[in-house]
């Protein structure tokens, strides 16, 4: 079955919107597989995919996905991931929890989104 699936592409560490390490971000992620997660990060083809799922405790679960496999954490992800659920306007500044295979990490969005 052919499924649309929307990937943000987000430039994290930008100066002056140039330059940046690039991430892919895909949220509602809940009912993708670890196999679907994979092999869309490996369409994406950056070095990490963050993956945004719901979770019972914490904020968000967040799991990332290089072209060969599931990682622990990325910093770089991690920014984008929150730059693009504030873009949104799904998130407001404040502070937040995520889920990640190193445990729950907080996050802080300033007022000024970053």
């Amino acid at each position: 079955m052919l499924v649309n699936i929307e990937v943000a592409f987000v430039n994290s560490f930008t100066i002056n919107g140039k330059g940046g390490n690039p991430a892919g971000v895909v949220l509602n992620a809940d009912q993708l597989s670890d196999a679907q997660k994979l092999k869309i990060a490996q369409a994406v083809g950056y070095s990490e995919t963050a993956f945004v799922s719901s979770d019972d405790e914490a904020d968000y679960e967040v799991s990332f996905y290089t072209t060969t496999g599931e990682v622990d954490f990325c910093g770089h992800a991690t920014l984008a991931t929150f730059a693009i659920l504030y873009q949104k306007g799904i998130l407001a500044a404040g502070s937040y929890v995520q889920r990640t295979k190193v445990g729950m990490l907080p996050v802080i969005i300033e007022s000024n989104g970053k």
